[in-house]
């Protein structure tokens, strides 16, 4: 493969725009057939056979084999080991970018996540009651692909929401498994761990946890097994399996959200430097060839600086070759006729990740109305805010930004209604609801209000 990147270069001048732009944007969401239905397989078996189940398609997929799951379950000393065994400069990361989440997720709460109710004139009470989940399991990507950052990001909102009992699980595969192209006949239960996810459980308060990955570990938290416990929510990013088993047990349990590719787009005005950029739309693009990576900018001289300094970096980037797909197949450098123009199709596109590159971010803030998360300024890297910002960085894709939210403490609580009726007020709400309840032909909900009330009427007939 070649290693030139040439984003599509477009211009909103350009009579063909609209056409150009939209078959950039596209992506399709479409599982595929046959993954389907072995997802569906997988979610059956494991239902009806629980661990039998789980440790064969475990042994199976991740090489991984073992007699009993209490072989696939990591405690409490693994992760404080995984944390000891950690050079002194990542223990102080992970304890510094969990204390800033937590922080957050903490003022979060605060703001919007307490029960509250008041009275009517009449005695009547009227409220919320927020409580937090019983139990969520949470997936992290295992083995090579290791995400501590992405289990911090979804235990600690759990924690802080009151969550009792947080389920991890992680697939951790043996080297040259099918999963990686071998033949899965390990007889080892111990597989590629990775200590700096261990760390982070140790310090984010995972309670439990289970070597399983893929579609069976969704199945065994949505169902549960006679060791795996029945979760309330599952959330946290992985493969096609693993997106279309969350899909597919939706109903069963809550889900965080069906993820896209990532994205960034940058909004640049020119001012800050032009590797700088180049390198934050690296940052998305070395993630996988389906990611996108967008700079909007009004300066065309700007547009070929960005450029000049894609081609300087690239060959220094040991994901080279992702970026490269990536940004040939997806990526794009838009020369726009204003920022204001270009506030405008950032928010048609409703990214991921938004940077508003500019010396006055804040002039262009108010324009912008969907993202997931927006980094303000030349130096609010999105790179901060996977790590170690505070704000989470599970983040709705594809667009989704139009109407969905980044993962937060709110994802971990419900809400349910409270109502006390007075004796007062039954009279009043009584006759409304009596007179409703006639008209929709539901006489017992009618009755049951009219009981209520100091002179009974008689029965009435359904209008």
């Amino acid at each position: 493969m070649s290693l030139l990147a040439r984003p599509a270069r477009l211009s909103t001048a350009d009579s063909e725009f609209e056409a150009q732009f939209a078959a950039r944007l596209h992506w399709s969401a479409e599982t595929d057939g046959a993954i389907e239905l072995r997802v569906a397989d997988i979610l059956t078996d494991v239902r009806e056979r629980g661990d039998a189940a789980v440790l064969e398609y475990t042994a199976r997929f991740d090489g991984l084999s073992a007699s009993t799951m209490a072989d696939l379950e990591l405690t409490q000393a693994d992760f404080k080991a995984a944390f000891d065994s950690l050079p002194n400069a990542q223990r102080d990361a992970l304890q510094a970018a969990t204390r800033r989440v937590r922080s957050y997720h903490e003022a979060q709460k605060k703001a919007g996540g307490e029960s509250w109710s008041y009275r009517d004139e009449d005695g009547t009470l009227l409220g919320q009651k927020v409580t937090p989940l019983d139990r969520v399991g949470i997936y992290v990507p295992g083995g090579k692909a290791a995400y501590p950052s992405s289990l911090i990001m979804n235990a600690v909102p759990a924690h802080v929401a009151g969550v009792q009992e947080i389920i991890m699980v992680v697939p951790t595969p043996v080297r040259g498994s099918v999963a990686t192209g071998g033949n899965g006949e390990s007889t080892s239960a111990r597989g590629e761990r990775n200590d700096l996810v261990l760390a982070a459980a140790y310090v984010a308060g995972v309670t439990r946890a289970f070597t399983i990955g893929g579609a069976q570990a969704v199945a065994a938290l949505a169902y549960g097994t006679a060791t795996v416990p029945r979760v309330d929510k599952i959330t946290g990013p992985g493969n096609a399996y693993v997106a279309s088993a969350k899909k597919r047990v939706f109903g069963t349990v809550g889900i965080d959200m069906i993820a896209g590719p990532s994205e960034i787009l940058v909004l640049a005005d020119g001012s800050t430097p032009a590797e700088w950029v180049a390198m934050d739309l690296f940052s998305q693009a070395e993630h996988d060839e389906l990611a996108q990576s967008i700079l909007l900018c009004p300066s065309e001289a700007y547009i070929e600086a960005v450029q000049r300094e894609i081609d300087r970096l690239l060959p220094s980037m040991p994901r080279a070759a992702i970026i490269v797909k990536s940004l040939n197949d997806r990526g794009a450098l838009i020369h726009t006729r204003s920022m204001e123009e270009a506030c405008a199709i950032s928010n048609r596109i409703a990214p991921e990740h938004l940077e508003v590159s500019s010396s006055d971010p804040h002039r262009w803030e108010p324009l912008l109305r969907h993202a997931g998360a927006i980094f303000l300024g030349a130096y609010t890297s999105e790179s901060l805010g996977d790590y170690c910002a505070g704000p989470n960085h599970v983040l709705p894709t594809s667009g989704t930004a139009r109407f969905s939210s980044p993962l937060g403490v709110y994802d971990f609580q419900k809400r349910s209604s409270l109502i006390e009726v007075s004796s007062a007020g039954a009279q009043t709400l009584g006759s409304i609801a009596a007179e409703m309840a006639y008209g929709e032909g539901l006489q017992a909900h009618a009755r049951a209000a009219e009981m209520r009330l100091d002179v009974v009427p008689p029965m009435r007939s359904a209008k």
